[in-house]
This record gives C-alpha cells, sequence and structure tokens, in this order.
C-alpha cells in the first residue's frame, strides 16, 4: 500500500511560485484623464505658490520660524530615538532598495520590466526635478541660519525642497501607482500617504528642514506620480530594447557556443542502431588505403571494446579483429566435421 507524502509549507511557497505569472489585467495603465490634468495644473499652481511665499519673505516664512524657536526636539525628546530610524524611511538609498525588491520579484512572476523601469523613470525625474530646486534655490536649513526672519534663499544651501519628503511620496507612491487590483490601490495609497506625511513632519521635528520645505517636498512628489503616465510610452520603448538586446546576445552565445562544441557520440538511427562512423586516413599513409570506404559497425549488438590491441593490415591501417579469430588473432579451429 502506497501512501503519498503531505505537502509540506515550503512545497506550497514553491508550488505558488511555479503558477502561470499573475498578470494585472483587471486594471491597466494609469492614462491621462482630464482629471489628472486638473490634479497636475493644480500642484503646479502650489508648487508656484509654496516658492513665490517663501522667496517674497510672506507669512509662510513666519510660520517656519515660529515652528523653528518652539524647537518640537526638546519638547517632546523621548521621541527623539525612535524617530532618528523612523526617518530613515524617506531615504532614497534604503527606500529604493526595498521598493527594487518587491518589484522585481513582481516583473519576474508577471514575466515584465514594466515595473522596474517605472521605478528607475521615477527616481530619475526625482533626482533631475527636485535635485535642480534645490541647487538652484540655494535655501539654508534651520541648523545653518544666518538672519532670524529671512528666507535664507540663494546662500548655498539644499533643503528646499525636502528630499526625503519628495523622496517618500514617489518611492512609496510607486506601489500604489502599480497596484493590480482598486482595492490594493487604495490600500497602498493610504500606506504612502501615511508614510509620506510621517517623513515630513519628522524633518520638521529633527530641525533639520523648515515647514515649507516640506510642503515643497510634498507638491514635488505627487507631482511626480501624477505625471507618470505621460512617460509610459518611453518605457515600453525601454523595455522592447532591453529584451531586444537580451535575446541578441543569447542568439550570440548560441550561435558561438554551437560552433565550438565538439561533436558528440554516435547517435542511434531509427532502427536503434549506431549511425555509421567515417574514419579518415592517418598521416603517412598510401593512397590506396586513403580511398578505401568508411568503416561501418555491424549490424548486430556491440559490446564493450576488448583490452587489446586491434590487428594491423600491409597498409599501415588498422581494422577490427574477424570473426574467424580468437582473442590472440590466430585462426580459429573449424568445427565443422570433414566429409566422408
Amino acid at each position: 500500500m502506497r501512501t503519498e507524502r503531505s505537502l509540506t509549507r515550503l512545497d506550497r511557497v514553491f508550488a505558488r511560485l511555479a503558477r502561470e505569472p499573475e498578470r494585472p489585467v483587471q486594471l491597466g495603465m494609469p492614462r491621462m484623464s482630464r482629471h489628472r490634468y486638473a490634479l497636475v495644473a493644480a500642484c503646479l499652481a502650489a508648487y508656484a505658490a509654496i516658492v513665490w511665499a517663501v522667496i517674497t519673505t510672506s507669512w509662510l516664512v513666519r510660520l517656519d520660524w515660529r515652528v523653528m524657536f518652539f524647537r518640537p526636539y526638546q519638547q517632546w525628546p523621548e521621541i527623539h530615538a525612535w524617530l532618528d530610524y523612523y526617518v530613515v524611511l524617506g531615504q532614497r538609498g534604503p527606500t529604493a532598495v526595498m521598493v527594487a525588491a518587491w518589484l522585481g520579484w513582481r516583473s519576474w512572476r508577471q514575466h515584465t520590466l514594466r515595473p522596474l523601469i517605472t521605478l528607475a523613470i521615477s527616481l530619475l525625474l526625482l533626482n533631475v526635478t527636485v535635485g535642480a530646486a534645490k541647487i538652484g534655490m540655494g535655501r539654508l536649513g534651520p541648523h545653518y541660519a544666518t538672519t532670524i526672519g529671512s528666507n535664507e534663499m540663494w546662500l548655498g544651501g539644499d533643503i528646499f525642497p525636502s528630499g526625503h519628503t519628495a523622496n517618500a511620496v514617489v518611492t512609496w507612491g510607486i506601489l500604489a501607482y502599480l497596484a493590480s487590483s482598486p482595492r490594493a490601490r487604495r490600500w497602498l495609497s493610504a500606506l504612502s500617504a501615511v508614510m509620506s506625511l510621517g517623513v515630513g513632519l519628522t524633518t520638521v521635528y529633527l530641525g533639520t528642514h523648515w515647514l515649507s520645505d516640506v510642503l515643497l517636498g510634498w507638491v514635488a512628489g505627487l507631482l511626480i506620480l501624477l505625471a507618470l503616465p505621460l512617460f509610459e510610452p518611453l518605457g515600453a520603448r525601454a523595455e522592447r530594447w532591453i529584451l531586444g538586446l537580451r535575446d541578441a546576445v543569447w542568439t550570440r552565445l548560441a550561435r558561438r557556443f554551437g560552433k565550438d562544441r565538439a561533436p558528440s557520440a554516435p547517435v542511434a538511427g531509427p532502427s536503434g542502431l549506431a549511425a555509421p562512423l567515417r574514419r579518415t586516413a592517418p598521416l603517412g599513409a598510401d593512397a590506396g588505403h586513403a580511398r578505401r570506404g568508411p568503416f561501418l559497425l555491424s549490424s548486430g549488438p556491440h559490446g564493450a571494446r576488448p583490452e587489446r590491441g586491434p590487428s594491423t593490415t600491409p597498409g599501415g591501417g588498422r581494422r577490427p579483429a574477424s570473426a574467424h579469430t580468437d582473442a590472440t588473432g590466430r585462426p580459429k579451429p573449424s568445427s565443422a566435421r570433414p566429409v566422408a
């Protein structure tokens, strides 16, 4: 009586991975609808308004100084150590590695490079737009302020807008952007909102950013997420180019190693017997021996080769011992009886 082995948890995991790829068929790629264009325009207006409010040293700059003098890290020192670790969730290196690992698994399961290419495009946009704004406006942080009440602009700083905040919006928001179902998109949108809000307020608590830096960081990250559908055709072309390059490399390797591969053992023919093997004449052999026909294996069953050298023909060639000779090469005695 044979009993089947019960599947363990590890067996079920590998069986799950061996299934057909899960493609997000129920939710297509986001498109630039009228609603999305309206949100992009609103974000651009908010971006320009925050920058203008800081440049003109308006009420927003005065609010920045009030929060700085309040010193939240001195008001609630018991959470300072915990928030020092929490703010890492807004740093580009650790968050990009975590999100790329998850999206890489998604790419492998769905047999598409779209998740990884979309993440790469979003991070490139983040570096270009936020980095250019930081260098162009050159605002100093609260710990390096020189004049009380000033906007600290164009003094060689690099904190406006907040890179931690914008990075948290983009890296965690990309998970919601690439969600494969409406329910997953809602949950991941809520998670990315909580993460980005927490990271932005943590930088204000630690005193590394003004409040206006965080506001502009939220708007900058949201603007990148809203504009991602405009770059979907670029991502599709990049995916086709990468896959075409991969196919070309594999084809070249197959041709190269296929030609350099040594000939294998004789392949059995349709009748189950080994195919004929051709022998070439050794160097120095006479022309008559070189014109001999190919050496064919007999049609009977073939056993192991005996531990003896083949007999040598007068012409210098080698051939196997005849069936009428013994192991030493001498003629076997005839078993036929003489005729009376």
